[in-house]
């Protein structure tokens, strides 16, 4: 299995091998990107059956990437040849179209183009007409690809063409490390500050017209020579590890998640394990997870979010009883269901008729 090591491929990857490992299976993780740090390392050692290969080659989405995927390609079918795997599953695209031997499951979890499509609302530019090419023929050489939503999948085949063979697989987090503690009249978000996707910035503005505090945790510095983003509004955590950040959202009432561009949503599940209200932007994905368990409010509408946010924090029934449907819906999508049904997919990659030679 590969993984990016920033965001939150990295929790999804986790937890799916947790899980697998619970179950038996043997995980040979190769991570890109970013080198871990020591919480997520001290992660990964903790699960059994799970070996990490850790590189640092620039991902596909990452600007001038094209050498360093050249290089991970070649890292990655010498680690095939090495290890043996039963499947590759790949949480990234360009390299599915490599000549493995073992069968290729391609994960979708987000896209350039799907990206500058929400949040710049317009075609991404030529300049990423190779990242379009090599990332269709990735996904047009796999065995199958999954997508998180509905939503994430029709945007792949959109601007990728059909394909196939695709699944709809939901994310998952473990219930048991996001428990409600007391609540405090705060609201929490969380992301990258400097990421136009998840909207941060909207909650700066709702933030002067509020009483009470907006924390944000999140890394204020992109990858490269960006600006660094700065705050005046709300409070800044910076980035926390994944146990602090659990314990900021057991205190939360509200979790806030204006975003333009999301295909899961990985910490509005975990806030809402956690009790949080949840109030997100309003886009096909995050309608689909969340149904009647969340508040919606349009991303570029600052004053409908501080809105909703006063409502949600001055009436407190109201508030308590959309965490409760947040969480109930959030119960659903457990571990177990989204490794069983990764299981059946690997077995059904085995099978003899599906083999390639």
């Amino acid at each position: 299995m590969t993984a990016d090591t920033v965001g939150g491929v990295w929790s999804y990857a986790l937890e799916l091998c947790r899980a697998l490992c619970a179950r038996g299976v043997r995980v040979e993780l190769a991570t890109m990107g970013a080198p871990l740090s020591s919480s997520q390392w001290q992660e990964a050692q903790a699960l059994m059956g799970l070996t990490v290969h850790e590189s640092t080659w620039r991902l596909e989405w990452m600007d001038a990437p094209w050498d360093d995927v050249r290089a991970a390609g070649e890292w990655l079918l010498e680690l095939e040849a090495r290890l043996s795997p039963d499947v590759v599953h790949l949480n990234g695209y360009c390299h599915g179209a490599l000549p493995f031997r073992a069968p290729v499951l391609v994960v979708a979890h987000s896209c350039v183009l799907s990206w500058w499509e929400a949040v710049k609302r317009e075609p991404a530019p030529e300049r990423y007409e190779r990242y379009r090419a090599e990332v269709a023929k990735g996904l047009h050489a796999a065995s199958v690809v999954v997508a998180p939503t509905r939503a994430m999948l029709e945007a792949v085949r959109r601007h990728y063409g059909a394909l196939p063979d695709a699944r709809i697989i939901p994310n998952a987090r473990r219930a048991e490390d996001f428990v409600p503690a007391t609540k405090e009249p705060f609201v929490l978000a969380a992301g990258r500050l400097w990421d136009e996707a998840k909207n941060l910035t909207a909650l700066e503005a709702a933030a002067q017209e509020l009483p009470f505090p907006i924390h944000v945790a999140g890394d204020a510095t992109p990858p490269g020579n960006g600006a660094v983003a700065t705050t005046r509004s709300t409070r800044p955590l910076g980035h926390l590890p994944p146990p602090v950040l659990a314990r900021w959202m057991a205190r939360a009432s509200v979790y806030a998640l204006p975003a333009r561009y999301e295909p899961f949503g990985l910490s509005a599940l975990e806030a809402a394990l956690a009790g949080c209200a949840l109030v997100l932007g309003d886009i096909p994905s995050l309608r689909e997870v969340w149904g009647d368990a969340a508040r919606f409010v349009p991303p570029d509408d600052p004053r409908a979010l501080a809105r909703t946010l006063r409502f949600l924090m001055s009436h407190p029934t109201e508030r308590e009883s959309l965490a409760a449907r947040g969480r109930q819906r959030a119960l659903t999508f457990t571990s177990e269901r989204m490794v069983e049904a990764y299981l059946q997919l690997y077995a059904g990659l085995l099978r003899p008729e599906r083999r390639v030679s």
